[in-house]
């Protein structure tokens, strides 16, 4: 069966924005964080988070940090999320849950030729057959695992700090990105910024607040990019 990919935010700091804050006010005052933490109003946050962010502290971003939930995407895009080290992840194992009937991923392209969408779905049959056929045998789930394709989908439940987030979504949401990995990471910046708009302000693509960082292999379309990100993702 095909599966679209889900992603939801599950938890995250609570009133990051004033930690934060907070936090970045605690290097400069006598006072303690909890003092600094009571006083603040959303105004003097704000204030505060803009200049900081200005000014390029980005550790700061490290206090807070956010869960997402990421169900029913293909195991290739586990190999490309997981390439994020500074990040925590728990996957769904095909070592101890059978995929007797596995849901994939479809690409775009795939599905946008008629003959290409019958050779993959053939595909897909003979690896579920083959997958299933080897279990029948008693080989057991983590060698059968084997012959399933980059299409299976998988769970991941991933947390990130705030800054490691920026990071991830200026090079993932980018238009070189590879198109699953894009679309889950424009979910995840979307809900993000939904919950603490002040840190997710200024994310996206190194070319919506800068210069493009891809060079020759640039998409060409940065001012389409900039009118997107900047109007919310």
């Amino acid at each position: 069966m095909v599966k679209e990919p889900i992603v939801r935010l599950i938890a995250s700091t609570p009133d990051a924005q004033r930690l934060i804050a907070a936090a970045a006010r605690n290097c400069y005052s006598s006072k303690g964080p909890n003092a600094l933490l009571d006083e603040m109003d959303a105004a003097a946050v704000s204030e505060l988070l803009e200049k900081v962010a200005s000014l390029g502290h980005a550790s700061l971003w490290e206090h807070a940090s956010f869960t997402f939930t990421l169900e029913n995407v293909s195991r290739s895009l586990l190999a490309e999320i997981t390439r994020h080290r500074i990040a925590s992840f728990s996957v769904k194992s095909q070592r101890y849950v059978k995929e007797k009937q596995f849901d994939h991923i479809r690409p775009p392209t795939v599905k946008a030729d008629g003959e290409a969408d019958l050779i993959f779905e053939r595909a897909m049959e003979a690896a579920g057959e083959a997958y299933n056929a080897l279990l029948e045998r008693g080989i057991p789930p983590e060698d059968a695992r084997f012959v399933l394709p980059n299409a299976c989908c998988t769970h991941i439940v991933v947390t990130m700090n705030a800054r490691e987030l920026l990071h991830f979504v200026k090079l993932r949401c980018c238009r070189r990105a590879q198109w699953e990995i894009r679309s889950v990471a424009g979910q995840m910046l979307a809900l993000a910024r939904e919950n603490t708009p002040i840190l997710f302000a200024k994310a996206g693509p190194a070319c919506v607040w800068g210069s493009c960082g891809e060079g020759t292999m640039s998409c060409g379309e940065a001012a389409e990019v900039r009118k997107r990100f900047r109007d919310g993702v």
